[in-house]
């Protein structure tokens, strides 16, 4: 058996996984801004809940799908259990979607490879 390399080759099928996770992340993110920055303060400050009744459940089954893509990417590319966790919880912090997804992507705009851990 040989040591495990410190990088992952970029096949299609994990270009294709980071495809998708990267519109994913996007929706999600704004989702999720549009319920804390929109909905929650009218909700809270100007007793208008509607747009929190209907943002926020949209929001919540998007971010299943988030955490679906985010599980084949992180399995498509071999991520070690505390990477998978860290970028299915960015989906959960207003603007840390847009930070993760730049960072988990970073090798498909670079065309390069993914590195490991």
């Amino acid at each position: 058996m040989s040591a495990p390399t410190p990088t992952t080759a970029l096949t299609p099928k994990i270009v294709a996984a980071m495809k998708r996770y990267r519109v994913m992340a996007w929706v999600v993110g704004v989702g999720l801004l549009v319920l804390v920055l929109i909905a929650m303060p009218l909700k809270y400050f100007a007793g208008d809940p509607m747009l929190v009744a209907i943002v926020g459940p949209i929001h919540g089954f998007l971010y299943m799908g988030y955490l679906a893509l985010t599980a084949d990417l992180g399995v498509k590319s071999r991520w070690p259990v505390g990477r998978l966790l860290l970028v299915a919880l960015a989906g959960t912090i207003p603007f840390v979607s847009f930070v993760a997804e730049r960072k988990v992507t970073a090798p498909l705009r670079d065309g390069g490879q993914e590195p490991q851990g």
